[in-house]
């Protein structure tokens, strides 16, 4: 019997997609990195009989990098990044251990089934997925096919078992487009970010960015915004007249008349027309029409239009609507979210979706109308030939999604059975009328058939009042005739929605990556979202494209960008070769990079304009090591410490507050210690400006605190106030936090776990002495008299924060409410006991109390 391993992008997915192919007889477990499950039942494969396995990935399994020293921005000139630095593939998320699990699942396996996304980041996926699982599965005899793919667009039964029973191979030159976009960027952003961010955050201390990036898709991203700005600073209102007319149809009813000249700029013109018109009692017809129009209904659904209409009418961030978009997918209300095409094919099963909504209560009479009258044909779109357009699935209620998942649904819904549904039709009726030499228009509409606008009332034809039936040569009463002045107005800042429209216009980004792009520049602090979901930009983003342009202006025009982008597709469809398409990019961008680089003073010569010098910025908090005077404490993006006297300028810890340390000296530089804190509700420690930026020992990672300084001696360092092994991340060791009496608390220093202890003790120190069961460091604590938990009048108490009962009873694990990634480190740090310190020659390695760790565990929130 054959053993056939089957691959979906999420956990939720795999097992929707087992419980359809299994008929539900499936049995589950969780796999050994706890976040992927494997779901085994037995059928046919091929005729014979097999056992299946199904299982998931969490996205990317592997993501590309620079080696070694390359990933350090002091010790590398970024011009390196372009074509010496060597990259490699390393797991996305080295924490859940998916190339191993893979590994684990995929020994002994005789055939793999690929259920990724059906796109081009899905067929990237398939080959990380097959380059951790083909060398541990069973060879296969000679000209046998062992690599499957499925390819599908809805989570139904009818899409999944067609997709089972016509499986073909994954597309190796899809994979290699993605290749090429990942390494184009990694190179490019990398080179360009690390030498302004350098550049401009050592010269400037208001930024209010921590990352001065550069992205070859974020940056022509950012200028259509900045282009918008502006227009609208250099816009010059300029004043005009219109001649506005009100004839009396009888004593109770008046009519507005439309100018036919529109508008005129000279102010005695347009009092010439006022004064050839304003004596003139009578208004004469001079023609009328009545004419039958139709409004279209939509073209069906990509994403695209998905994404401008969340946030236009919905007030939904494109990022945040994709990922809703994604989920409705998974959990099978919708089908899959990210496709180019508005065309249906011919053969594609229109009246099984509309079915599914004939109970509904909110359409149930407009579709079973439709059902029982006929659908109408879609209009004919864009066939991309990737994926339908976006239908619902299943049905669903407010209650069932609930908030913005339903919203999003629900107009997913009306699309659709808008795209089956009649055009709108009207009468539009206009009658012409002259007032001395000058003509006038009125116009009405009435509706004769409302048809899609029915299921999208917010399309409807605009209700306009009626027209009089008037007949050529008829007259009427001139009520008044007088002159408006009115300005022009400038252009408003761009929606979401319109950059969406301008993005997909120049070939800036896919369907997929555009919501990333727009949350990159929001998040960088370079654009801010006002109301209408209006992108603003701010001062920094305003300078960068400006220099940019000052330079050149191909790294922020949409153009160069668009031309990669097709290479890219010319690459996906098997036409053009990956690695001339990569060297060539990265020659013109290297050539580019030079260039930037000497001509940068152009750039800075704008940001001198707005912004200040470090030596101008911040406030006194803390004494240099060196100079011993004040260091300026800039507490805007990156937060850091600047010392004008010495012209250093020395990183802090971000997403946090920043405070003088008791003035307390570092033992090794004799730095004032500063104290960093999430707040009440998280972590704090306390780290030395110097040692942070220059760690002083082997084991010490760049920008880490006393709580990880393996100092054998100060009174700060991880030697004298570690606890014991984390119990949650493996990687870390708990650490007292020695400032936050009477509230005590104990936290990892890698991870954001924080445990609650010992609350209105007077004192709480790290004992010398170490737990017999579990070598954790023994915790000595003088409780406060009226309230201590000891037996009698006891107030002292030595023992074992995860061993001793006394204390067991004392302890609240939680989650930090804030944690800068910096904690969140995969490495382990080598040479260490469990508690303090380096581990004696010969002493055994840590071993984790399973049994007393399950007892601190269960105080886990």
């Amino acid at each position: 019997m054959k053993t056939v391993l089957m691959v979906a992008e999420k956990p939720s997915l795999a097992q929707s997609i087992a419980r359809i192919l299994s008929r539900g007889s499936m049995s589950s477990r969780k796999g050994l990195n706890g976040t992927c499950s494997v779901h085994e039942y037995s059928g046919a494969f091929e005729g014979q009989p097999a056992r299946f396995k199904m299982t998931s990935v969490c996205g990317h399994v592997m993501t590309l990098d620079f080696l070694g020293k390359y990933n350090k921005w002091d010790k590398v000139d970024p011009a390196e990044l372009f074509s010496q630095a060597p990259t490699e593939k390393k797991e996305a998320n080295p924490k859940l251990n998916m190339v191993k699990f893979l590994q684990v699942e995929g020994r002994g396996c005789d055939c793999i089934v690929l259920w990724l996304d059906c796109d081009k980041e899905g067929e990237n996926i398939c080959f990380e997925v097959l380059d951790a699982v083909l060398p541990v599965m069973n060879q296969a005899r000679s000209g046998e096919q062992t690599v499957f793919r499925a390819r599908f667009s809805s989570i139904t039964d009818t899409d999944i078992c067609a997709a089972m029973a016509r499986l073909g191979e994954p597309d190796h030159n899809e994979a290699l487009s993605v290749d090429a976009r990942q390494e184009l960027d990694l190179r490019i952003g990398c080179a360009f970010t690390r030498f302004q961010t350098k550049y401009f955050q050592g010269k400037y201390g208001n930024l209010d960015s921590s990352l001065i990036s550069f992205g070859p898709c974020q940056t022509p991203t950012l200028g259509f915004c900045v282009e918008r700005h502006d227009k609208i600073q250099s816009f010059k209102p300029e004043t005009y007249w219109v001649l506005q007319a009100k004839v009396d149809v009888d004593k109770d009813r008046s009519l507005l008349l439309d100018w036919d000249r529109v508008r005129v700029f000279d102010r005695e013109i347009a009092q010439m027309f006022l004064n050839m018109t304003k004596l003139e009692k009578e208004a004469q017809v001079e023609a009328t029409s009545r004419k039958e129009k139709a409004k279209q209904r939509p073209l069906a659904l990509n994403t695209v239009e998905m994404l401008r209409v969340a946030s236009s009418a919905l007030g939904m961030g494109p990022q945040h609507a994709m990922q809703t978009a994604e989920r409705l997918y998974t959990q099978g209300y919708i089908s899959y979210p990210r496709t180019e095409t508005t065309h249906y094919p011919e053969s594609f099963d229109l009246k099984g979706p509309l079915r599914q909504q004939a109970n509904h209560p909110y359409w149930a009479d407009t579709v079973k109308r439709l059902l029982a009258e006929g659908i109408n044909r879609p209009r004919k779109g864009h066939d991309a030939g990737d994926h339908p357009p976006i239908t619902p699935m299943k049905s669903a209620t407010e209650a069932e999604l609930g908030g913005e998942a339903w919203r999003l649904y629900e107009y997913i819904t009306r699309h659709f059975i808008a795209t089956v549904s009649h055009d709108c039709r009207y009468l539009q009726s206009s009658v012409s009328f002259r007032i001395g030499p000058e003509r006038f228009t009125c116009t009405g509409k009435a509706v004769i058939s409302p048809g899609f606008t029915e299921i999208m009332p917010w399309q409807s034809v605009p209700l306009e009042e009626s027209l009089p039936t008037c007949q050529k040569g008829d007259t009427l009463a001139v009520a008044e005739v007088k002159l408006l002045e009115k300005q022009t107005s400038p252009p408003d800042y761009l929606t979401e929605a319109e950059l969406i429209t301008l993005m997909e216009k120049h070939g800036i980004g896919t369907d997929a990556s555009i919501p990333v792009h727009i949350n990159n520049i929001c998040q960088r602090n370079y654009v801010i979202v006002e109301s209408g979901r209006r992108l603003k930009p701010t001062n920094l983003g305003i300078v960068l494209v400006h220099g940019y342009y000052k330079i050149d202006a191909e790294l922020v025009l949409p153009t160069i960008r668009s031309a990669v982008e097709k290479q890219l597709n010319l690459i996906a469809q098997g036409r053009a070769d990956f690695r001339q398409v990569l060297g060539h990019t990265l020659d013109v961008f290297k050539r580019k990079f030079h260039y930037f680089v000497d001509s940068i003073a152009g750039m800075d010569e704008l940001m001198e304009v707005s912004f200040s010098p470090l030596a101008a910025t911040g406030k006194p908090l803390s004494r240099c090591g060196k100079c011993h005077r004040f260091m300026k404490y800039i507490q805007a993006k990156p937060s850091r410490l600047h010392c004008s006297h010495c012209d250093e300028t020395y990183t802090l810890p971000q997403n946090g507050t920043i405070k003088l340390y008791k003035e307390l000296r570092c033992p090794l530089d004799d730095f004032e210690l500063v104290l960093w804190s999430s707040g009440s509700r998280g972590k704090s420690y306390p780290l030395c400006p110097y040692c942070s930026n220059h760690p002083p020992f082997r084991d010490m990672k760049k920008g880490t605190g006393c709580n990880e300084c393996t100092h054998p001696s100060c009174q700060h360092s991880l030697s004298m106030l570690g606890i014991g092994q984390c119990v949650e991340c493996e990687s870390g060791v708990l650490v007292l936090d020695p400032t936050s009496g009477p509230k005590w608390r104990v936290a990892c220093n890698r991870c954001n776990v924080v445990a609650r202890c010992f609350e209105n003790a007077h004192r709480v120190r790290v004992s010398a002495e170490t737990c017999a069961a579990c070598e954790a460091a023994l915790l000595d604590v003088d409780f406060n008299k009226a309230k201590s938990p000891l037996p009698g009048d006891g107030t002292q108490h030595t023992g074992c924060v995860f061993c001793d009962p006394v204390f067991q009873e004392l302890v609240e694990l939680k989650h930090a409410a804030s944690c800068h990634p910096m904690h969140r480190g995969p490495g382990r740090r080598q040479g260490r006991g469990r508690g303090r310190g380096r581990r004696p020659a010969g002493k055994p390695g840590p071993r984790r109390p399973k049994d007393k760790m399950s007892a601190l565990a269960a105080y886990f929130v």
